[in-house]
Order: structure tokens, then C-alpha cells, then sequence
């Protein structure tokens, strides 16, 4: 995971990589600041496709002394994996927002403040994502100073998912009441090493019916996706309604629903 650079208006312009220092190698004391309320996508999953960037809010509030002036420092969301808020193994990773966070002071001493994350796959110009990193990311903050880093760590946790796609299709159309319908699909997702989306394999998806007229959708089945993501199952045709695939997501991967399929039984 790349470590995106800090530019840090302090006495000057100060370019820092502090959060790429291991932990044994602690970066120097920064600003006397603490962080509260730290939220990334409003405690939503962060569900990324195959190519396209996905851009996310935070929102934290910062804590200084009265006398701290607040143009002196800079601060950041940042999300990390691993057990510390820095890269001491290569299992750890350190990600955090493009831009410093826009901060309005709503006392002498509190900053209420928003930044933005980014989140790119490999096709982007500059690659974030791989497969290897979809799941729970903890959450956490840093202020910069001329001086020195401050962070936060184990503010939450959030997941960084890869987007699924799922389909049905219920035949014949139409069919006599009695007789089997067949329902066959597709569970895909976002591979981020490739830039495609792969089949879901070994997956259990739900089978739902919604008879026509009604507005809730009943679960029929179980089934589970083959080795390339493929559905299929047959039921008996009862009524009119509409037939859809619907998989609860992991934690590396969304949840979906696919379209409702309409069959008419005569």
C-alpha cells in the first residue's frame, strides 16, 4: 500500500512521510492536539468496483490549546491495518487522505473538521487497491507540524469491500401453475488485481419469490454459487410474481440483490 505524501503549511512548506517510520523508529512529537468523533462514510462499507475511483467523507473534531494557533499544523483521516498505526511489518499499511481535512473552529479551542479518502484500483493513475487489502480497516487520525507527527489510533473500524454484481433469470416464460421453473444466475466481483469482475465461488445466495401484487419477497432456498460463480435451481410455479438472487456480502465483498425476474403462470 503506497503511503501518500503530507504537505504541511507550518513555519514553511514541509514535506513528511512520518507515517512510514516504524514504530521503533518513532517520527518526532508533533502538534499538542487530540481527536475525537473520527468517522469515515459515515460508518458505511466502503464498496469499490473493478476501475472506478470512490471518493469518501470523514469527519472528526480536533482538541488544541487556546493558544495553539490552528494554521500551524495540518491533520488527516487515515485508516491502517495491523496492530499500530504505522508500517513496522510488511503486513502493516498506512492510508489516509489526499488533502489535509478543512477545519472551522466552533470554539477557541475545538476544529470541527472534514477530509475526503480516496480509493483506486490498479487501473487508476495511482493504485491503491489489491485484493489482498479488501476487509475491516481500523480507523484512526494524524496532525502535522513542522515539528512532528501526533496520531490516533483505534477510532472504529470500517470495511473496504469489493463491489458485487448478481443476476437471475427464472424459465420458462411463461409456464403452467405446477410445472418447474429453473432460476440460474450469476455471483461476481470486483477483482482489483485485475480490473474485472470474477466469478464468487463456494457462496451461499438466497432464492427469493415476490408473488405479484405484493411488496415482500419470500426466501425459497438456499443455493450455493459453483466455481466460477454460477446459480441455478429449480422451484415449482405457483403464482405470478417475481424471482431474485440476493447474497448477505462478506467481509470483503458487498452485498446484493439481484433484479426481480417477472414469470407469468398460466
Amino acid at each position: 500500500m503506497r503511503i501518500r505524501a503530507l504537505v504541511v503549511a507550518a513555519t514553511g512548506a514541509v514535506t513528511l512521510s512520518a507515517l512510514a517510520v516504524p514504530a521503533a523508529q518513532a517520527a518526532p512529537a508533533g502538534p499538542a492536539v487530540t481527536f475525537s468523533g473520527v468517522k469515515v462514510n459515515g460508518g458505511k462499507n466502503v464498496v469499490v468496483g473493478p476501475t472506478t475511483k470512490v471518493t469518501v467523507p470523514a469527519t472528526y473534531t480536533v482538541t488544541k490549546a487556546a493558544g495553539v494557533n490552528a494554521n500551524s499544523f495540518v491533520t488527516f483521516p487515515v485508516l491502517y491495518r495491523g496492530n499500530a498505526l504505522d508500517e513496522s511489518t510488511p503486513d502493516d499499511h498506512v492510508w489516509m487522505g489526499d488533502e489535509p481535512g478543512t477545519c472551522t473552529a466552533s470554539s477557541p479551542t475545538v476544529l470541527k473538521c472534514t477530509a475526503t479518502i480516496q480509493f483506486r484500483p490498479r487501473s487508476t493513475e495511482f493504485a491503491d487497491l489489491t485484493n489482498a487489502v479488501a476487509g475491516t480497516w481500523k480507523i484512526g487520525a494524524a496532525a502535522i507540524d513542522a515539528d512532528g507527527l501526533t496520531t490516533k489510533a483505534d477510532a472504529g473500524t470500517i470495511r473496504v469491500q469489493r463491489q458485487a454484481k448478481l443476476t437471475a433469470d427464472a424459465a420458462p416464460e411463461p409456464v403452467k401453475k405446477g410445472r418447474t421453473l429453473t432460476v440460474t444466475g450469476a455471483l461476481t466481483r470486483a477483482n482489483w488485481d485485475t480490473n474485472r469482475y470474477a466469478g464468487y465461488s463456494g457462496q451461499s445466495v438466497k432464492l427469493q419469490f415476490r408473488k405479484k401484487g405484493s411488496s415482500a419477497y419470500t426466501t425459497l432456498k438456499t443455493v450455493r454459487s459453483s466455481s466460477t460463480g454460477g446459480l441455478k435451481t429449480t422451484v415449482t410455479a405457483s403464482a405470478d410474481g417475481y424471482y431474485r438472487f440476493v447474497f448477505a456480502g462478506t467481509s470483503t465483498t458487498s452485498a446484493v440483490s439481484a433484479a426481480g425476474d417477472f414469470v407469468d403462470v398460466r
